[in-house]
């Protein structure tokens, strides 16, 4: 009797544990950058999460990236936006890259957490940082998503 109620305590430890982890990656979405009529080369990905917590993880990275300053007009930094479900536009910061600023290879990346349920994210190219709306031209955007 006490293997068989140690067996089913064992079926049920990896019942749930398979459940975790089918919601997990369930609850995970990739959504690519449309292509930039600004920076056509530019290419890019964003990795959106449910978190423990229940915000959400948002990772995103660019390959072919030009700096910000070869734009016309040209720029000091790019900024990532996230438009919300429902608390409007957030600054989500500046986008850095793996070794410098947009290094040789133009890779960039950011990874952060936020509360709030992103629907679209998009980046534009401006002369500070520290803003709390976008003004500058949008150099990539997401499709809307859910």
């Amino acid at each position: 009797m006490k293997h068989i109620i140690s067996f089913a305590k064992k079926a049920i430890s990896l019942l749930v544990i398979a459940t975790c982890f089918i919601h997990a990656s369930a609850s995970s979405q990739k959504v690519h950058f449309q292509e930039s009529k600004v920076v056509p080369a530019a290419q890019g990905m964003v990795e959106i999460s449910v978190n423990k917590d229940k915000g959400y993880d948002v990772d995103i990275s660019i390959l072919h990236l030009a700096s910000p300053q070869r734009l016309q007009p040209a720029e000091k930094t790019y900024i990532i936006w996230m438009d919300t479900e429902r608390n409007g536009t957030k600054n989500l910061g500046e986008m850095q890259s793996k070794d410098g600023f947009l290094s040789n290879t133009l890779k960039a990346t950011m990874k952060t957490t936020t509360p709030f349920r992103p629907t679209r994210i998009f980046i534009t190219a401006e002369d500070v940082p520290a803003i709390s709306n976008p003004h500058g031209q949008q150099v990539l955007t997401t499709a809307t998503f859910n």
